[in-house]
């Protein structure tokens, strides 16, 4: 079982995944600025933490995501998501 890496150093419990947001563009390609309403929801995130019973993926992975799926929580000022590893859709660039 892989411990987060933040400093509070959250678990997730059984088939639980702790996952940081992936950076969203602030520009368009065409070089205008996006307010945060105009921002989609992130779908791509960063794997920090997993529970015991997950197997699928690993601490370190970038994720795809169900764009509704999980608890928005802030730790430390920074944003992060609650998962179940069965909200994921797949990940990236393994």
């Amino acid at each position: 079982m892989a411990e987060a890496t933040t400093t509070t150093k959250f678990r997730p419990l059984k088939e639980r995944v702790f996952v940081s947001f992936a950076e969203e563009p602030d520009k368009t390609a065409g070089g205008l600025y996006l307010p945060d309403t105009a921002k989609e929801k992130p779908q791509r995130g960063k794997v920090e933490g997993v529970g015991s019973e997950v197997k699928e993926v690993k601490v370190g992975d970038t994720i795809l995501f169900d764009k509704y799926s999980g608890s928005k929580i802030n730790i430390d000022g920074n944003d992060y998501l609650i998962l179940k590893e069965e909200d994921i859709l797949g990940i990236l660039g393994s």
